[in-house]
């Protein structure tokens, strides 16, 4: 048993080692569509853009080029959701609204295509933990098809949803990160995305049963959040939050904790990889080695750390215009600092000590704890001038 895992480590790990970049024509097309794209955008709104607008525009151009580049899936990825989000957005330019298209009601409005993320990935959830026990490879594939179906669909969701805050009341149009709703439906979108390029990267399919129930947890309390709560509601901004550096902020903020919500199951899964092969269970033999998850809990926590770290400093630039102080100690600022010390901390001992192993797997776990109180937990108990997400 001991010489199958060996085996399937090497496996795994010449699997995430085989990285090297060919370009193809599709490259081309993406950079062409992008640019495309980007002129655009700066043909229809650049009278209205000032220094930081432009900043916004060459970050997110920048940043979806050398993905689509390095993750060709992702070119696909957003050609369909352009696709089917333009064709929402066309037919609320003709009039055309949920009550009078059945189209609308059922599949492109905001509100439809969130409902229709949430149930792909909660079966999509379903179907890693049956492959676990199954380590059937159809059932595998389907799963990681249901992920894909949910992602896409989350967000042709936020691509209409920002069509929508601008219908009927013009003013109040916003990047769709701006309650509770809206972040949950982006981390749940992002955070399958993120792990289907983990899984894709690494070979590592069983990892979806660690991830996705967390995942899925997410996509159950968005549930709750909008039948129960009807916070999918659309509303004004509070004046704090009427900013250009919401655009960057937020989106980052949330890709960040997606990356350290990977790590963190995936420390789960290593812990329990060690106990299966000390008592001689299946479990080691269907989860990827060890090298491979130690990869990518610190790929995963590195490129979190860095997007977290630069979104603080924007959240703190984006507090000094709204409140006239980069750093007020406020409960959501103290606890992002708790959160940048501990992989901070993480990253120090990881890369200057050389720890590996069990004890790092056990402090990514642990980490998921912080990181859920900085992204939740201040929002719903504590007060402050980040209480935006209340129940």
């Amino acid at each position: 048993m001991n010489s199958l895992h060996v085996r399937f480590d090497e496996l795994n790990n010449d699997a995430g080692l085989r990285s090297s970049w060919h370009p193809k024509p599709m490259d081309g097309l993406w950079a062409l569509l992008l640019t495309g794209g980007a002129a655009v955008l700066l043909l229809l709104f650049s009278k209205s853009f000032g220094y930081w607008q432009y900043l916004i525009l060459g970050c997110w151009y920048v940043a979806l080029l050398i993905s689509g580049l390095y993750w060709r899936p992702l070119q696909i990825m957003t050609y369909v959701v352009l696709a089917f989000s333009m064709v929402a957005v066309w037919l609320y330019s003709i009039g055309q609204t949920p009550d009078n298209n059945w189209l609308m009601r059922y599949v492109l409005q905001g509100d439809a295509a969130a409902m229709w993320m949430s149930g792909f990935l909660l079966l999509a959830t379903i179907g890693y933990e049956i492959y676990l026990f199954t380590c059937k490879s159809s059932v595998a594939a389907a799963s990681t098809a249901l992920t894909w179906l949910g992602v896409v669909m989350g967000f042709i969701a936020l691509g209409v949803r920002w069509r929508e805050t601008y219908i009927g009341h013009p003013s109040w149009g916003h990047i769709p990160v701006g309650n509770l709703w809206e972040v949950m439906l982006l981390f749940c979108a992002s955070t399958s995305l993120f792990y289907l390029f983990y899984e894709s990267r690494y070979k590592a399919k069983a990892l979806g049963a660690f991830v996705m129930p967390l995942v899925g947890v997410a996509a159950l309390f968005f549930l709750w959040i909008t039948f129960a709560q009807h916070m999918d509601k659309i509303e004004p901004l509070i004046p704090a939050l009427q900013s250009f550096w919401m655009k960057l902020h937020v989106p980052m903020m949330f890709i960040a904790y997606a990356n350290f919500t990977i790590a963190s199951l995936v420390g789960f899964a290593y812990i329990l990889d060690g106990v299966s092969q000390k008592r001689g269970g299946g479990l080691a033999l269907i989860l990827p080695g060890k090298q491979v998850m130690d990869d990518i809990m610190y790929s995963a926590i590195t490129f979190g750390f860095l997007l977290f770290t630069i979104s603080t400093i924007l959240g703190a630039a984006w507090a000094a215009q709204a409140w006239g102080g980069f750093w007020s100690w406020d409960p959501k600022e103290t606890w992002s600092l708790i959160v940048w010390l501990n992989y901070a901390g993480y990253l120090h001992a990881r890369t200057v000590k050389g720890w590996r192993g069990t004890n790092m797997a056990w402090w990514s776990f642990l980490s998921l704890w912080v990181v859920s109180f900085c992204f939740l937990g201040v929002n719903l108990f504590l007060s402050g001038l980040h209480s935006y997400g209340k129940l």
